[in-house]
């Protein structure tokens, strides 16, 4: 049991690394260089650095330190050590790499693609090991904390943007910040696929008269499961059974397919499922 425990401690430490190091590699070659700015600590750092010329990934761990602290009391020591380790690494990392003084690159529209993408990569295993790399994620928490209905990603995309806008009206860049768009959209698309994969799930809804032959042949015929929720109309307060079931988006001309021929009138709902653990799907992995 202690081998176990140890082996995924060593597991979860090895992927926030090698994270680490392609965050590094995505900022320092590609995205520092043509001057495309980022978003988080280490987008302001990186304006610091402009106007001072101080080592960003220095600046970020400075700017990172009061944080951390703060995130210390309100969040556990598990996550706060894992994300310190992970801005720590991204941080000291990028100023080494600052030394070699080299980018493939002088295409900006390339340098935001293949950046972003190497940054997205690194990111996402950060994330997948159960850390982050502080700033924004941090801020995040904390505005969560005081205000729960605001979605998490929608704070980090404010405090992005704020960061770019500032960029863009301190140096007169205001192309350079457009690709900085770019380079955002295409780090959150890899995040996603290292996080939920390729062959994201979708949930079905069906409402039908018919839903014992709908069932049988999405059972038979597609090898799924399915549950059905006890339900109830609004307007008519009869009594309906929802018929849920999880496919793979490769599924749903199939099932569409199924239910037209049983009932045209069904009412089918399809929505993505990004985590969906279990027989047939994937295995319930965690790194914390």
């Amino acid at each position: 049991m202690k081998a176990n425990k140890l082996s995924e401690y060593v597991l979860k430490y090895a992927v926030i690394v090698l994270g680490s190091m392609l965050f590094a590699a995505g900022f320092q070659f590609f995205l520092y260089p043509n001057s495309i700015i980022v978003g988080g600590v280490s987008g302001i750092a990186m304006i610091i650095n402009y106007l001072t010329n101080l080592p960003v990934g220095i600046m970020t761990i400075v700017l990172n330190i009061p944080l951390f602290i703060v995130a210390w009391k309100h969040f556990g020591g598990k996550f706060i050590i894992s994300s310190l380790v992970g801005m720590l690494l991204s941080s000291v990392l990028v100023d080494i790499l600052a030394l070699i003084n080299y980018s493939p690159t002088n295409d900006m529209l390339l340098a935001c693609i293949i950046g972003g993408a190497i940054k997205g990569l690194g990111l996402g295993m950060i994330y997948y090991a159960g850390a982050t790399t502080g700033g924004t994620d941090i801020i995040a928490k904390f505005v969560r904390l005081r205000f729960p209905y605001i979605n998490f990603g929608t704070i980090v995309l404010i405090t992005d943007a704020v960061i770019i806008i500032a960029f863009a009206a301190i140096f007169d860049r205001v192309e350079a910040a457009m690709y900085a768009v770019i380079s955002m959209f295409v780090v959150s698309k890899v995040i996603d696929l290292v996080l939920y994969g390729i062959d994201n799930s979708s949930v079905c809804y069906i409402i039908s008269e018919n839903k014992e032959q709908i069932a049988k042949d999405i059972t038979d015929k597609l090898h799924r499961g399915v549950t059905i929720i006890k339900g109830e109309g609004a307007y008519s307060h009869n009594e309906k059974q929802v018929l849920l079931c999880v496919i793979k988006r490769t599924q749903i001309a199939d099932i569409r397919k199924i239910i037209k021929n049983i009932d045209e009138n069904a009412f089918f709902i399809v929505s993505d499922a990004k985590n969906v653990f279990g027989k047939g799907f994937g295995d319930i992995g965690d790194f914390n």
